[in-house]
């Protein structure tokens, strides 16, 4: 492997780590939530583990009217709770079949499912709540980083708006719209994430993220999924899109 080739794959690896790193570390457990009733398809008690709930970076009522207090404490307190502690179990199993062994352990492939499920939209979700805060949205200062980028990437804010809420809108069924930084070409793509897993790129760093699960949404805009996501552009924190550029730009260079 030449030289240079190498420092790019090192690099890439690094960006891939830092899509973890830009949560920004493992918050403290969210006390409030320990009585809150699991997601759909998970059972039993947290066994605690490397996952906590984060708590939210703002109040409940912080977002309206564009996102709903009765939404945004439903969405944190108990569908990402339950993602946290789905995916502390299918730890906690793992390393069971693990000691276990013999037959146990034709339970890999269903456990390791579950943990790729659950764990990221663990990740997805510490990434949606710092994607917004309370004034936020409009279009990224002029001579910051990202509208740079995005002015070359994507040819204009405009353009770019309406290819994310399109990759939004058109998530078949439950996923995420993900505006990331993808280290070999150093170029931001908008993907889609259909449930939490699926349709990703190896390496991206996630910049910004949109839930387009109906638990996001569903309570207060029905099925008008395009009004949501027209509410959700007006929440944007730009603020921290840039933060997390700046801090992923860093790792792939190596710093």
């Amino acid at each position: 492997m030449r030289p240079s080739t190498r420092r790019e794959v090192l690099r890439s690896s690094a960006a891939a780590l830092g899509g973890w790193l830009l949560l920004g570390g493992q918050p403290a457990r969210a006390q409030s939530d320990a009585a809150a009733g699991p997601a759909t398809g998970t059972t039993g008690e947290d066994p605690g583990g490397p996952y906590e709930l984060p708590p939210l970076p703002y109040s409940h009522a912080d977002l309206e009217p564009f996102i709903s207090a009765e939404v945004l404490k439903l969405h944190h307190s108990t569908h990402h709770a339950g993602y946290v502690r789905a995916a502390n179990q299918a730890i906690a199993a793992l390393e069971r079949v693990r000691r276990v062994g013999g037959e146990e352990i034709r339970q890999v492939r269903a456990l390791s499912d579950n943990l790729a499920f659950h764990a990221s939209g663990h990740v997805l979700h510490c990434l949606l709540w710092t994607s917004m805060k309370k004034r936020g949205g409009g279009d990224p200062s002029k001579n910051s980083d990202i509208a740079q980028l995005i002015t070359r990437d994507f040819g204009t804010i405009e353009a770019w708006r309406a290819q994310f809420a399109a990759a939004a809108q058109q998530v078949q069924g439950s996923g995420w719209a993900v505006l990331a930084l993808e280290p070999l070409s150093r170029r931001l793509l908008v993907l889609q994430a259909e449930k939490h897993q699926n349709l990703t790129v190896w390496g991206c760093v996630p910049l910004l993220v949109v839930d387009v699960w109906e638990h996001a949404y569903y309570l207060q805009y029905q099925n008008r999924r395009s009004d949501y996501l027209k509410a959700f552009m007006n929440v944007i924190d730009w603020d921290s899109v840039e933060a997390r550029l700046a801090q992923a730009r860093r790792l792939i260079a190596g710093d």
